[in-house]
């Protein structure tokens, strides 16, 4: 049986982040012992570890939840994962291309400016105009 703070280390999510799991009913409940502490075990810590990866890729929680109901599913009833693992796929892309004209229009503010500081600074006059953007941010 492991401590919150053995399952904290053992995992690398924070003890209030793995309280808040329990609440929003991710975890199960640990057992206690007399001294009312929490006691996990094995599943509980495999479980965890699936969480954090499944954070780590960016799954919202509710997507995690549909995940974790899937546990001893079979059959068409995977279609769910597989249909999760895409559309989060798709938000990631979606999220890359954002990234990327972010990155566009930071390279044409920082080139605004001659590093002469004798005039009126072009990069504060770049990004006050937003007319020369190249996309939706």
């Amino acid at each position: 049986m492991l401590s919150i703070g053995e399952m904290s280390r053992l995992s690398g999510v924070k003890v209030p982040t793995i309280r808040f799991y329990e609440e929003k009913g991710l975890l199960p409940r640990p057992s206690r012992t007399s001294g009312n502490q929490r006691r996990y075990d094995r599943a509980a810590l495999d479980r965890l570890t699936f969480i954090r990866h499944a954070r780590d890729l960016g799954l919202p929680l509710n997507d995690i939840a549909a995940l974790l109901s899937l546990e001893g599913a079979t059959g068409a009833d995977l279609d769910r994962a597989h249909d999760i693992a895409e559309r989060q796929r798709e938000r990631l892309r979606e999220r890359i291309l954002r990234l990327q004209r972010l990155e566009r229009e930071l390279d044409r503010i920082a080139t605004a400016c001659d590093g002469r500081h004798d005039h009126v600074c072009a990069v504060l006059d770049a990004f006050g105009d937003h007319s020369e953007c190249a996309g939706d941010h």
